[in-house]
């Protein structure tokens, strides 16, 4: 009651020190604490200001005038409703120039303190002061028990300038307060002048979308999501103190679950910042004076807020039901053209069904034998491919390849000999035995430079080693895969535990306008579309293993077309394919938990693996014998991520790493040319700038004279000049996204492979037969509309977060699967289409005599 007579005492007589001297000096000193905390004062001067209440009202502006000897206390009073919030605003202007002490408003309300001073300096990087003298805050306005409540609250305004300072002062009721779902509303907001709403969960809606957009880049600004407790963090020296935010030019979203929320209610929060630096914008002049303050200028950013309900259960099955049904189809369709392929095949068989009654002589003219128990197959032509225009026709062929056959004693031997051959055990061969017999090394001198090649001459080694050989490539990606997948997902569990906890939207790149929460996973539905590079990977697996068994079966009852005919069957690269396929669904989708420029590697480590395995197994087709081994291939491909790494680190604007690489990815394509100009029948060693000179000065100085192969010098010229342009890109360009660019030298590569491949099988008099002939129109189709959609871009790590959003677009299918998960939809099935291209594309050379097969 005493208390209550001081104030009364004070605010009639302005007598401070009256009130302070009823409760003795113990007291006094308390109260006086009391006061300064509350703004009225500071020290032992403030018991001798002058102090004048005023009752003031609402929408009214108050000139007045401020100086350390007086002091004005404004009282407020507004009724609280229950069901109902109305924002309270207080907006201040300083109207005197060359105010040496700011002004300090404190604002006292039942349960929370606001206090600020004008000119309100603001702190940018390296503690850059931006002053401003006009300022406006909303109150926090606790809840209340009560239907309604009437609540008091005060303005103190007070100074220690001894001059008198003009001001301004207005406080007003602020209209839509609270949002409405899928209403939108427009406001202004600057550095000093933060606004935020507030939102209630409609019943029935556990999940929103919370939209803020603005025509203008710049100035930068923030949106954050908080929970509804004072005070409410809404500066830039303190937004991110609690909830969830993020940086914003023109697009800001950010989803908002009600279960992270127990009052069923938010604010939104919208500050402008006070320089352009996080969003992308340039960096201020350094002051020439550290406490020198600089004019921040007119940062006032219109912006418009709308909050709508997210998806529901329902959509999220139609997504995952149409994820699966699409890729489960695929498994339909194989099994119809399988059966539709055994059906086929059992009608062939019929036809050729040998009858008991037949004798011996039928029986060898209808296989197909001759009399020396060999199968013999008509002649197949190919056509012109020669270096001077002449014909080279499948007889000059034939006495090329049967020339050497006296040095290796293979081509003689019988179909009943090779197959006593394959009864051998495994454990008595190496590959390494057949090579390192002086003989054979000089026998593959002989065969590997011979002017036209047959496979014949580039499969001579041990089919079992070969597989053997060739197997490694599978168990050695299977093992990468768990070593490098483990590591991988631990991280980005981490990635979103930090994000979650935090709050911070700007750690991860994503879609935000169509980014699908489900349990602690931010974006669900870049991770859901990728289910279809395992489903599919899976499905080439099988196809591969049911063409490996049916081919074993052959082999194992001796089948001639198995045995001599046909480009050898070596699965074990397709089985790595599959692998790595499988392996970049699971990866990929470990990069869209957070995608951002530090874990991009995630998701392109095994594209760079598939584009390397794919031209291996191009190369392998027609030269099973000279190969790269599995560790040589690994190693090559982990040199590749190794300067990935590099790039990511070091790469950005670098131009020392640009030169280094360049000159690295010029040497390596010339030694890469050489390897496989001359089949690996040369050496790297001392001599070898003498030998180039030589060859330069007989074969271009002394005597002009053409390639002696032709074909693959056309090939490696057209490499050779794809690969130095990339490098001058790169070079010049020096693009930010090294990954990318990387990526893109091995697919270029990989295309100029395989459309080298196709011309010379169809320049060479070889067929494509129906299926795979399907299989290439489709792949072909399936990438162009792929590709249009990867380059859609819905957000980019080369910018800055805010920056990134410019480009966030809502979901198109479903409404829960944006662009980029078409892109992933369709990739996968273009990847698969490419694959069964690859496994199918010489089944019409199956019944064809590899002497009479061409290498290219």
């Amino acid at each position: 009651m005493g208390l209550r007579s001081c104030w009364k005492s004070r605010h009639k007589s302005g007598r401070r020190a009256a009130c302070c001297r009823r409760f003795g000096p113990g007291l006094a000193a308390l109260l006086c604490l009391f006061v300064t905390q509350f703004g009225c004062g500071v020290g032992a001067s403030v018991l001798s200001k002058n102090v004048v209440q005023k009752d003031a009202e609402f929408d009214v502006t108050y000139n007045d005038t401020v100086t350390s000897d007086n002091q004005t206390i404004y009282a407020f009073n507004h009724t609280v409703s229950r069901n109902k919030s109305d924002g309270v605003r207080v907006t201040v202007d300083v109207l005197s120039q060359g105010v040496d002490s700011p002004v300090l408003f404190a604002v006292r309300q039942k349960q929370a303190v606001l206090s600020f001073q004008v000119p309100l300096i603001l702190r940018g990087l390296y503690q850059r002061k931006y002053p401003y003298k006009h300022v406006a805050n909303t109150l926090c306005q606790p809840p209340t028990r009560a239907a309604s409540e009437t609540q008091y609250f005060f303005v103190d305004v007070s100074t220690l300038s001894s001059q008198g300072t003009n001001y301004q002062l207005r406080v007003s009721r602020v209209e839509s307060f609270t949002l409405q779902t899928d209403k939108k509303f427009s406001f202004t907001a600057s550095p000093s002048q933060p606004q935020y709403f507030k939102y209630d969960f409609p019943d029935g809606v556990d999940t929103v979308v919370v939209k803020v957009n603005s025509d203008m880049n710049f100035p930068c600004s923030v949106m954050s999501i908080q929970d509804i407790q004072c005070p409410v963090y809404d500066l830039d020296n303190n937004v991110a103190f609690i909830g969830m935010y993020q940086t914003m030019t023109k697009k800001g979203a950010i989803t908002v679950q009600r279960k992270d929320f127990p009052s069923n209610s938010f604010y939104v929060v919208v500050v402008v910042k006070t320089e352009d630096e996080a969003c992308g914008g340039p960096l201020r002049f350094y002051p020439l004076r550290p406490d020198e303050l600089i004019d921040a200028g007119n940062r006032t950013k219109l912006l418009d807020v709308l909050v709508s309900p997210a998806i529901n259960s329902g959509v999220y099955v139609k997504g995952m039901l149409f994820c699966l049904g699409i890729f489960l189809s695929f498994y339909l369709l194989t099994l119809l053209v399988a059966c539709i392929e055994n059906k086929r095949m059992n009608r062939k068989r019929e036809l050729f069904e040998i009858p008991p009654d037949m004798s011996p002589a039928e029986t060898a003219s209808l296989l197909g034998k001759n009399g020396d128990g060999q199968v013999s197959v008509s002649p197949y032509e190919y056509g012109s491919f020669a270096d001077n225009g002449s014909t080279l026709s499948s007889e000059a062929i034939t006495d090329s390849a049967t020339s050497t056959d006296n040095n290796y004693g293979y081509m003689e031997q019988t179909l009943d000999s090779v197959g006593r051959s394959r009864q051998e055990s495994l454990s008595s061969i190496e590959e390494d035995d057949y090579d390192t017999l002086d003989d054979i090394d000089s026998d593959k001198n002989i065969v590997r430079t011979k002017k036209f090649l047959c496979v014949a001459d580039l499969a001579r080694k041990d089919k079992r080693i070969l597989s053997k050989k060739y197997q490694i490539y599978f168990w050695n990606i299977a093992t990468i895969a768990v070593f490098y997948a483990l590591p991988v997902i631990q991280l980005v569990i981490t990635y979103q535990t930090v994000v979650n906890v935090t709050g911070n939207q700007d750690i991860c790149f994503y879609n935000f306008l169509c980014a699908h929460p489900l349990g602690a996973l931010s974006a669900f539905n870049n991770i859901l579309s990728n289910l279809g590079y395992v489903m599919l990977g899976l499905l080439f697996l099988l196809i591969v293993l049911k063409r490996d068994i049916v081919h074993n079966r052959a082999m194992e009852r001796n089948d001639p077309n198995s045995l001599e005919c046909g480009i050898p069957k070596h699965f074990g690269l397709f089985y790595a394919m599959g692998t790595a396929l499988m392996m970049e669904g699971l990866l990929s989708a470990c990069y869209h938990v957070c995608p951002n420029y530090t874990n991009f590697q995630f998701d392109t480590s095994f594209m760079y693996m598939i584009a390397g395995l794919c031209m291996l197994k191009l190369y392998q087709k027609r030269h099973p014998d000279i190969n790269a081994s599995a560790y040589t291939a690994y190693a090559c491909l982990a040199m590749v991520i190794f300067f990935s790494v590099l790039g990511v680190v070091f790469g950005k604007g670098n131009l020392v790493f640009w030169i280094v690489f360049s000159v690295i990815h010029i040497l390596a394509t010339l030694l890469l040319s050489t390897q496989l100009y001359y089949m690996g029948r040369w050496r790297l060693d001392s001599g070898v700038l003498r030998r180039i000179v030589y060859i330069i000065y007989t074969d271009c100085i002394r005597q002009c004279s053409w390639p002696m192969y032709i074909d693959r010098m056309v090939l490696l010229v057209m490499g050779n000049i794809v690969n130095w342009s990339l490098a001058a890109y790169g070079l010049i360009e020096r693009p930010n996204d090294f990954a990318s660019y990387l990526l893109a030298i091995g697919i270029c590569n990989l295309l100029l492979y395989f459309a080298f491949y196709i011309i010379m099988k169809l320049r060479s008099g070889e067929k494509i037969k129906c299926l795979p002939l399907v299989c290439v129109l489709f792949t072909a189709v399936v990438w162009g509309f792929a590709l249009y959609f990867f380059f859609q871009g819905l957000s980019t790590w080369e910018k800055t977060p805010a920056e990134s959003r410019e480009h966030n677009r809502d979901c198109i299918l479903l409404s829960f699967f944006d662009d980029h998960d078409i892109w992933h939809f369709l990739s996968s099935i273009a990847m698969f289409g490419s694959f069964l291209v690859l496994l199918t594309m010489d089944d019409d050379l199956d019944s064809v005599q590899r002497d009479k097969i061409f290498v290219f």
